[in-house]
């Protein structure tokens, strides 16, 4: 790997997100960031959040509309499957050799554009783009949305067109989906071991804490693991939870804990650094997710990487997460959706037993540096885009 990232990148890839980038997609960042053979730009309609883009080559196609317009007007010229003004010419300007375009959603979104550009296009599939029922797309969402099922169906059998799965669980969805097997490649995104490292306090010398990192919806399933501490207090009086995040349940889940009478910690958001201290006075890390109403689930669940990469042992009933990104009571413990009862005898196994917290800890981090360093997983994803170039009679 030493040698491939010591050559000169030789060929372009853009890289498609509409609004860039939200605190929950910095992994589009990281993975662009560890490209060692293929030159990158970062495309979008619009800048938003406060993500460092720094270092990245940028390309922005908002032109002078509010976002709001201007996206009514890109849902109108996509219905009638032309690209906006300008658009196509100024991509072909970087000479790309391919089109990377994060979530389904963004691909049917974009199709137009993909489709006049005329290079193959790879597009990653992250969880809430396909695990949702396709009644809930017709019915929730409105009309600029409602054949979206329909739609990335029909734009996956053009020959150019290519998917990453963040899983093989999401691989398998979207091949119930209506997308060709020999279409969609599972490529996990992976996560810094460099700078995901443990530290603080040895395992067995922290507080009993469990530790939860995540937006507070209903596929996280905080309100699960609230239940599962109120047993787990009964039996150890000294544990502690924390809840880092924010999102539209954070009252509900509040107010959960009051009534258990529990002492849950809601520090809210937190800067990447912090999640690092909080990782580091961590017993345990717990991602207790469940498949949502409309069908949502958990794509992988990248924190668990985190956490493991930090030397914390990981709960999970995450889809994807549960049985590839941990070792099943090696690096920690998965569980049925909603077990309340399973949750809470891993979460106190992990909170009694030193010897397995220890072992645990150990196994973890190794797990991540072998399988999930996001620089062995973004060079499998660059072969990946070579294969499809060469497939596809694209310029080398």
């Amino acid at each position: 790997m030493n040698d491939l990232m010591q050559k000169a990148p030789t060929r372009r890839v853009i890289v498609f997100k509409s609004e860039l980038l939200n605190d929950s997609e910095v992994f589009i960042r990281e993975q662009v960031r560890s490209y060692s053979r293929w030159k990158a730009t970062l495309a979008g309609f619009h800048r938003i959040g406060n993500v460092d883009l720094s270092g990245l080559e940028l390309d922005f196609w908002g032109g002078g509309l509010p976002p709001k317009w201007a996206g009514r007007v890109r849902t109108l010229l996509r219905d009638l499957n032309m690209p906006p003004p300008g658009v196509v010419s100024r991509l072909k300007r970087w000479n790309p050799s391919l089109l990377h375009i994060h979530f389904g959603t963004e691909l049917v979104s974009l199709w137009p554009v993909a489709r006049s550009l005329q290079v193959p296009v790879l597009t990653t599939l992250h969880g809430v783009d396909i695990n949702i029922d396709d009644e809930w797309w017709k019915n929730g969402w409105g009309r600029p949305n409602h054949l979206y099922p329909s739609r990335l169906a029909a734009i996956a059998q053009d020959a150019r067109v290519h998917f990453v799965a963040v899983s093989d669980a999401i691989r398998q969805r979207a091949i119930e989906r209506g997308i060709p097997p020999q279409k969609v490649f599972t490529q996990y995104i992976g996560v810094d071991a460099s700078r995901f490292t443990p530290g603080g306090r040895p395992i067995i010398e922290r507080k009993r804490r469990i530790l939860y990192v995540g937006r507070m919806v209903e596929k996280k399933g905080g309100n699960v693991l609230i239940q599962a501490f109120a047993g787990i207090r009964r039996h150890l009086a000294d544990a502690e939870l924390v809840m880092v995040g924010d999102g539209p349940l954070l009252n509900e889940f509040k107010e959960l804990a009051r009534k258990l009478d529990l002492p849950v910690t809601f520090p809210g958001t937190l800067a990447s650094a912090q999640v690092k201290e909080q990782m580091d006075e961590a017993r345990v890390f717990c991602l207790p997710s469940v498949t949502a109403n409309n069908g949502d689930a958990e794509g992988f669940g990248l924190v668990l990487l985190e956490a493991q990469a930090c030397g914390v042992p990981a709960v999970t009933s995450a889809r994807g997460g549960a049985t590839e990104g941990i070792k099943h009571g090696a690096t920690g413990f998965s569980f049925p959706e909603r077990d309340i009862q399973a949750l809470e005898a891993a979460l106190v196994r992990l909170l009694t037993d030193d010897s397995l917290a220890t072992s645990m800890a150990t196994q973890a981090r190794r797990h991540v540096e072998e399988n999930f360093d996001i620089r062995r997983c973004t060079a499998s994803l660059e072969d990946l885009y070579d294969r499809i170039c060469c497939r596809s009679g694209s310029p080398q």
